[in-house]
């Protein structure tokens, strides 16, 4: 399941709640990973980000690390 959709489900965010919240959460696992890793973090948060526009597509899980 896609995070922002968690978000919004679970917690009873709002979308707009849910996207303040995931912006959050993205500039909080960046500064706690090393420098090196931070072009990494940005590619998983751009990847969810993406999901999240195509709601489901089944290409977009078969190209995401964290669908399987």
């Amino acid at each position: 399941m896609d995070l922002l959709k968690e978000l919004q489900e679970k917690a009873g965010l709002s979308n707009d709640q849910a996207l303040k919240t995931f912006e959050i959460l993205k500039e909080y696992v960046r500064g706690k990973v090393p420098g090196f890793l931070s072009g990494t973090v940005e590619k998983w948060f751009a990847d969810i980000e993406k999901r999240a526009g195509a709601q489901g597509s089944e290409e977009n899980k078969d190209n995401d690390f964290l669908e399987h």
